[in-house]
């Protein structure tokens, strides 16, 4: 475990290459060590086991006769994006290195960078198609599986209706994938799609995307070397993405730049701050409205920023004055003095950037913290230029790219919304009519409801029927990608687990949904190959799109997303007609794709998202530019991401992976938008101007932008977005080509004449391309809302954690009522007024976060022998005083519970000041063990990952974001005891 590795013990310890031959017998590593006679000597004796008995990273040795072919990937562990390039002899991956070239790692990666061939020779992966027969794991065949699935899936439909399947995707889909899915679910009849966003940045897309237009990060790790001030709030990339971190740190260290670390745990990103701010958990908001008490009340804001660009400050002056330094520490902890500090310091030594990751948005405020740090940005001009921004660090290698497809119950690809206009838009680029899309719903109303998320798939399992907004409960799941113990309150995830009819796991390793429930039928487990092991597009936190080779064809019988996609689709087909229901999927669907070796290819299906993605700017991204991107990556400049002047005329000039949005057609040559919202280069260069997604006007007071206007842009003032009708307004109509207007025409039919079609629904591209010709950004000129006046909280204002010690705030500072939202009862005050009961049997506030060694669910970097040798226990971080008050030593076991469900975890205990007395941490990549029983036994033979722990999400608690339902991760109540 990640302890005080005193003699050099962490270095001795080869537990993967001792665990080759354990798997599925009920042995835990204790037993095992028994057995092999080691006990008594203690786990460092295993630096004594002959060095024969450790298996090598390398396939073998190289044959230096035989030619090397060198592919380039991208590593798939978090969203940074680093290049791997990977050395390929006869088909076999012998060799790896990080690429030099990249402009993002440019020869360097993390620990699960350096590791990630082994997913591909990995021993423990799924190697073939299994199910559940009477609680045995039972080898078949492809054929076989698909075709039971498939009869399964319609008997659900037909008896329950198709909201009853829940199709949960994964940010381990290629960006093709994830588009896939999701059009696999429209085309299935259902909003009920999602992923890992809605955990990790769902509140970070609602509230960025309610403030200045986009749901994305502004910037890119690459232009915070060019920042001043960066704070860095409910983040740790050192652990998270630490190649981010070499970006960071340069800016640093170049600029003599201010590194402010906000956040209530010491971490390893909090060591190299010049400024380190201890704060009680969830109170997020109060530290920057009492940043922002200190800039208005010295006049450091940016007023000119304000008056041309933002509207509704006022209105935050009014709440910010609430908070003064008093009320602030009080409240949060922290010293007025420190946070005057650092207020100036942000407002002051400019550009300044603010980073956040999880720790500020899974949390029940979680919009409302996104909203008060896009508030900061505006208040002092830090958006929209260089070193300015908000930088928000996501989790897995695509969760930008699958968000940005639509694997989210309330969207379409690109963002468009689930309404008339945006299905219509997309039933066109599918070539089938909206008529014959709505038929495949239940009804009319549910086409246009947003699904069931993520976070409460097992409550619309359980709960009585008349509690959800659908026919029937959820009966069935298929889960591509995604781990079981990612989600808060496992036991009621088991208790729903068990009671569905159908469970399809997906994956290159079984995740927890398939050992978690007491199942045993009905349970399907498919060997989805890795990304390493198939060709496609990812999106790196930044909007940057890179192209994905594949590396080596799908090892032992797994099969990639695409061909499985198609052959479920051609299955559903055969099970319909055998029901006799007029349903059906494969030719409509993958009608438009080149089919090759049984399957979609990538490029196709990028080309139909060129050909639908307007509104988000992937029109331009071609798989053709991609591949000359990564094919001369070393033409790209470090710090501006821009191609070089000596770089082949085919990308001069563009943007290092055409970070979206990249206007209109691929043949327009958009370089893509490195900084959003930045007026100082023209739109047709990359710049841009907040979006007015939210009127024209509001209360009498102007929504367009006044006085600001993207350099070369013909009109000098704030405008709304560009539709035919505002071209004939501007005379610029005409502009268009007689193949554009005909297309317009055509599109028109369906929305109520031509007038109507917008820069998002042209099919053609000609609106765009007639605005950027002048100037102009095709999605308009407007404010940046301070107030958005559609949310629960239009200001953002504190809320006390559900679950919080401090139940002498809960008056002032109360959660929000209880309500209704994505089809389920949604409660809040009703559970908190357990306080004070809970508050005094649970004492001490409990959030989690990542660790360096692992990556998400975990269980593929848990089966990484090189990885599972760093980090063998999960724990619990605990400070000394609550140690010392609880008979607690260093490294042993504790029993850590939660205030829910009678839920325990057995862990071991790292003492440690890293926390502050009455906060407790752990780490979420672990699983296996559930409330002290170990679950090796219930993986198939052999695909038991080495390292197995407990989950903290076994413990964690009930509370969700009013805008999104993300999960409270961050801040709950737990006690620990000695075991």
């Amino acid at each position: 475990m990640l302890i005080k590795r005193s003699e050099a013990r962490a270095g001795k310890q080869r537990l993967a290459a001792a665990y080759q031959g354990l798997s599925s017998g009920g042995l835990d590593r204790r037993a095992f060590l028994k057995q092999a006679g080691l006990t008594g000597v203690g786990l460092s004796a295993l630096g004594a086991i002959p060095l024969t008995t450790v298996r090598p990273a390398q396939a073998g040795p190289m044959n230096h006769q035989q030619p090397v072919a060198r592919v380039k990937n991208i590593c798939t562990h978090c969203s940074v994006g680093c290049t791997v390039t990977a050395e390929v002899q006869n088909g076999v991956w012998v060799g790896q290195e990080p690429s030099w070239e990249s402009p993002i790692n440019r020869g360097t990666h993390c620990a699960k960078g350096a590791a990630v061939r082994e997913l591909v020779h990995g021993d423990r992966r799924l190697k073939y198609p299994m199910k559940l027969v009477n609680g045995q794991w039972q080898r078949m065949g492809w054929d076989q599986a698909i075709g039971e699935i498939a009869d399964r899936m319609m008997a659900i439909r037909q008896s329950s209706g198709p909201d009853s399947l829940f199709w949960l995707g994964s940010a381990k889909f290629s960006n093709e994938g994830a588009y896939l899915y999701r059009k696999f679910a429209a085309f299935w009849g259902t909003n009920t799609v999602d992923h890992q966003a809605r955990i990790c940045h769902s509140t970070t897309v609602a509230g960025v995307a309610n403030t200045w237009g986009y749901g994305a990060q502004t910037n890119s790790y690459n232009d915070i070397r060019n920042s001043k001030t960066m704070i860095i709030m409910g983040g740790n990339p050192a652990e998270a993405h630490p190649v981010s971190l070499q970006h960071v740190l340069s800016g640093k260290e170049m600029n003599r730049a201010n590194l402010i670390v906000i956040d209530p745990r010491f971490t390893r990103t909090a060591a190299h701050a010049t400024e380190y701010v201890r704060i009680r958990p969830g109170t997020d908001i109060p530290i920057i409205w009492g940043m922002l008490w200190h800039i208005f009340q010295n006049g450091w804001e940016d007023k000119e920023f304000i008056r041309q660009r933002v509207f509704g400050m006022d209105e935050v002056r009014a709440e910010v004055a609430k908070w003064t330094p008093q009320e602030v520490e009080r409240v949060t902890g922290v010293p007025g003095a420190q946070l005057r500090k650092v207020a100036e310091l942000f407002a002051t030594q400019k550009p300044a950037t603010l980073i956040w990751c999880m720790g500020a948005t899974q949390k029940t405020v979680g919009t409302a913290n996104v909203r008060a740090y896009s508030i900061l940005l505006l208040a002092t001009g830090n958006v929209g230029a260089e070193g300015t921004g908000a930088n928000i660090f996501r989790g897995h290698c695509n969760v930008q790219g699958a968000s940005d497809f639509g694997l989210d119950v309330a969207t379409l690809p690109a963002y468009y919304g689930i309404d008339e206009t945006a299905w219509r838009h997309w039933s066109r680029v599918w070539g089938v009519s909206f008529e014959s899309m709505r038929a495949r719903f239940d009804t009319p109303q549910m086409m246009h409801t947003p699904g069931i998320p993520t976070t409460r798939y097992f409550d619309a399992i359980l709960l009585p029927k008349d509690q959800i907004q659908q026919r029937d409960n959820i009966k069935g799941m298929l889960v591509f990608g995604h781990g079981g113990n990612t989600v808060t309150r496992m036991p009621e995830a088991q208790k729903g687990l068990e009671k569905l009819d159908l469970l399809v796991v997906a994956d290159p390793h079984p995740t927890t949904f398939a050992v978690l429930a007491n199942r045993r039928e009905n349970t399907y487990l498919l060997p989805i190959c890795t990304q390493f092991e198939c060709d496609g597009s990812r999106t790196s936190s930044n909007r940057s799109v890179q192209w994905c080779s594949k590396i080596v064809n799908p090892i032992f019988e797994s099969r990639t997303d695409y061909r499985v996609m198609f052959d479920l689709a051609k299955a559903l087909d055969g099970a319909a007609q055998r029901r006799n229901m007029p349903i059906r999927f494969a030719e409509e669907m993958f009608r438009p794709y080149e089919i090759a070796n049984g399957e979609p290819t990538a490029e196709s299906i990028l080309r139909e998202i060129n050909r639908g993605a307007w509104g988000s700017g992937y029109s331009g991204i071609s798989p053709e530019r991609l591949k000359l991107h990564q094919q001369h990556q070393d033409k790209f400049d470090l710090v501006t991401l821009r191609a070089k002047d000596d770089a082949p005329a085919e990308i001069r000039g563009d943007f290092y992976g055409l970070p979206w949005p990249c206007w209109g057609t691929p043949e327009m040559r958009h370089p893509g938008s490195h900084i959003l919202y930045n007026t100082n280069i023209p739109v047709k260069d990359g710049g841009g101007s907040f979006r007015p997604r939210f009127g024209l006007e509001r209360n009498g007071t102007t929504l367009l932008a006044e006085g600001s206007w993207s350099k070369d842009s013909e009109i000098r003032d704030g405008y709304p977005e560009f539709t035919v009708a505002v071209l004939k307004r501007l005379g610029w109509f005409d502009e268009l080509t007689a193949a554009e207007k005909a297309s317009i025409a055509e599109v028109g039919t369906g929305l109520g004449g031509e007038d109507r079609v917008s820069w998002m629904t042209d099919l053609s591209g000609g609106i765009i391309r007639v605005a950027v010709n002048h100037g102009c950004s095709p999605f308009g000129n407007g404010k940046a809302r301070a107030v958005a006046w559609n949310l629960p909280d239009p200001v953002p204002v504190h809320r006390e954690p559900i679950y919080t010690p401090r139940t002498d705030l809960i008056a002032q500072y109360p959660t929000l009522p209880d309500r209704r939202g994505f089809r389920l009862p949604h409660l809040g005050q009703s559970v908190q007024a357990r306080s004070n009961e809970v508050a005094r049997d649970f004492p001490i506030v409990l959030t989690s976060g990542r660790l360096v060694e692992y990556e998400g669910g975990g269980e593929e970097t848990r089966s990484n022998k090189w990885l599972a040798e760093l980090q063998q226990d999960m724990f619990v971080e605990i400070n000394p005083r609550d140690a010392v008050a609880r008979n607690i030593r260093d490294g042993q076991w504790v029993w850590v519970t939660g205030p829910e469900s009678n839920s325990r975890t057995r862990v071991k205990a790292l003492v440690t000041e890293r926390v502050g007395q009455g906060v407790a941490f752990m780490p979420f990549h672990f699983a296996g063990w559930f409330q002290g029983e170990d679950q090796r036994r219930r993986y198939p033979q052999g695909t038991d990952p080495i390292v197995l722990g407990e989950s903290v999400n076994t413990i964690t608690t009930y509370g969700y974001d009013p805008v999104t339902f993300m999960q409270e991760t961050k801040v709950t109540l737990c006690q620990i005891r000695a075991a």
